[in-house]
């Protein structure tokens, strides 16, 4: 009979990362020709992502290995935002934004109603490596997106859908998370203020 001392004691573990460029959102590459992943980075392979960021998307990504406070921020009903800085080819319209606001229709889906606003200035945000290519004749433009959902790569699919096509893509927002001072490829352990807040809005009080 085995002794239940012996039983590792479950922690719960919850960490917010700032993700490069070209990194994938696991801890192994099983696809024959290997990328950067999250273990080059994280020293803790019990955590798993909530919800992902493309290999060519950067910024925050939340880490748990809290089943119940996953599901609750990847399921689509219970509409957790995620808020995304997005460098799109040339100067969107008004008339864009707003089908941003109201939805687009990509291969068949509708998505749900967004927070579309261009940005006054350009973010203050560390040179991604590698750097986007420019096209001489054409601007860019930051734009700030709100979403409650995430779907496969759903925020180049919108912008492209409205004819302005993502050059980059910063998720700088989960709920009330940020990524703060962290830098590129930095994390650290959410602090107690930030798992309350965090447990309030996404649990039920009668599961918690």
């Amino acid at each position: 009979m085995s002794d239940r001392r012996d039983i590792p004691k479950y922690v719960p573990k919850y960490i917010v990362f700032y993700k490069p460029y070209g990194v994938l959102c696991q801890f192994t590459d099983d696809s024959g020709s290997p990328r950067p992943t999250l273990k080059e980075y994280i020293d803790i392979p019990e955590v798993y992502s909530v919800g992902r960021l493309d290999f060519d998307s950067e910024g925050l990504l939340l880490l748990t290995n809290d089943g119940q406070l996953k599901h609750r921020l990847i399921d689509p009903q219970f509409e957790h935002p995620r808020t995304y800085w997005v460098q799109v080819e040339n100067i969107p319209t008004e008339a864009a934004l707003q089908k941003l606001r109201n939805g687009v229709t990509i291969q068949g889906y509708r998505t749900k109603p967004a927070i579309a606003n261009l940005l006054d200035t350009d973010p203050d945000l560390p040179e991604r490596n590698p750097p986007i290519r420019f096209r001489a004749n054409i601007p860019t433009t930051w734009l700030e997106l709100t979403l409650t959902e995430g779907k496969n790569r759903q925020v180049r699919k919108m912008t492209a859908a409205v004819g302005f096509p993502t050059l980059r893509l910063v998720r700088v927002a989960i709920a009330h998370l940020s990524l703060g001072d962290l830098a590129v490829g930095q994390w650290r352990n959410l602090t107690p203020t930030e798992l309350q807040e965090l447990r309030l809005k996404v649990i039920p009080r009668r599961l918690r």
